[in-house]
């Protein structure tokens, strides 16, 4: 019997260990587990980090993990044992592809516009001097979104405009010194480097810099829209949090995710008297995943297809490449801050990867 009793113990045990191996360890999921690990912009963190985005990921037999840098910091890492690499854009996703072994081309699941936060007197201000033009309606009390209009901007910024030469200022005391714009660092982070493209566009006639002649003809404008600011942070999230709590500058350079997952946060603080600026001519910030593995790459496309995962995106404000209506319908509520249609907003070109770092390191001097 004690002989029988023993075959019978391991036999069990041997089919609980093949059930285990068959089921990823998991005991309920017909998935077999896999980690990747990823260096991703800091602003898809809170994304990544979500508990509702890890359960879904899991569901799909996928443990994520992931380290923060500044898109343009990436291809200066050591990538050697990283599953993938998701920058705030195609250009250092250009750059990264070019020094790493990629599994294929890079997945753009979403993306996102930038956009001006401002606080309600510094927007009244800029409008009342034909620097912007705020919408009307909205159903709010106060204007809470409008548009920046760059030319007239970056002709102020090149002549050294000050708050105090604004009429209109005068009885606001902290809209003071030259009026400018906080954006990132624009040789490390994406956002600082697209504010760049943008204003070159701009500020060269409607064309995109090819090469250093074209770099070298705004190159003086560029160096005073960073200059001005001083220090810079190396990602968007710290200005715009600054913002949010009523430090630091009245106008910063943040990406449209930020705010519209703010204002879908089930913990939504307080929004105070933030008016959302949308540049005239921006460039959208197309968030691409660079895949380094061949289980970075399922990431990347499950990203990309999983509506649930998509969801998701749209929750933390963005917008799901090829499907307007899911971005719309999660916004809804908040169109007095939100255009969900990007109404009358120019997309500039983005240079190519060399070209953009040339115009950021000038800009820095």
């Amino acid at each position: 019997m004690g002989i029988v009793l023993a075959v019978l113990l391991i036999a069990g045990v041997a089919g609980a260990v093949a059930l285990g191996r068959d089921n990823g360890g998991s005991g309920d999921s017909g998935t077999a587990a896999k980690t990747v690990r990823g260096v991703i912009g800091s602003e898809k963190a809170e994304f990544f980090a979500d508990p509702d985005t890890v359960k879904a990921l899991a569901a799909k037999g996928f443990t994520v993990r992931t380290e923060t840098s500044g898109s343009w910091a990436m291809d200066r890492l050591p990538l050697k044992g990283y599953d993938f690499a998701f920058p705030g854009s195609k250009a250092p996703a250009d750059e990264l592809r070019r020094g790493a072994e990629s599994q294929g081309g890079p997945l753009r699941p979403f993306y996102s516009p930038l956009v001006v936060v401002a606080h309600r007197n510094a927007a009244e201000v800029l409008a009342d001097n034909g620097l912007a033009r705020l919408r009307a309606d909205g159903g709010s009390k106060f204007t809470t979104q409008g548009t920046l209009l760059m030319e007239p901007y970056l002709t102020a910024a090149e002549d050294d405009r000050t708050w105090q030469q604004l009429k209109g200022a005068s009885g606001h005391a902290e809209l003071s010194g030259t009026v400018f714009i906080t954006s990132t660092d624009p040789v490390t982070s994406n956002s600082g480097a697209l504010y760049l493209a943008a204003a070159s566009y701009v500020a060269d006639g409607g064309r995109v810099a090819t090469d250093e002649k074209a770099v070298a003809r705004t190159a003086p404008l560029l160096r005073k829209l960073v200059q001005v600011q001083g220090a810079q942070q190396t990602s968007s999230d710290a200005p715009f949090r600054d913002f949010i709590s009523g430090v630091g500058n009245p106008l910063v350079l943040v990406y449209e995710s930020q705010v519209a997952s703010l204002l879908m946060s089930s913990q939504r603080q307080e929004v105070g008297d933030l008016v959302v600026l949308y540049p005239d001519t921006t460039v959208s910030s197309d968030h691409t995943l660079v895949p380094l593995t061949d289980h970075g790459r399922e990431l990347g496309e499950l990203l990309s297809t999983d509506p649930g995962l998509r969801k998701l995106a749209v929750r933390h404000g963005f917008r799901p490449q090829g499907a307007a209506a899911e971005f719309s319908a999660a916004t809804a509520e908040h169109t007095a801050y939100i255009d969900q249609r990007l109404t009358g907003v120019r997309q500039a070109p983005v240079p190519t990867a060399e070209v953009l770092r040339s115009m950021a390191r000038r800009a820095r001097g």
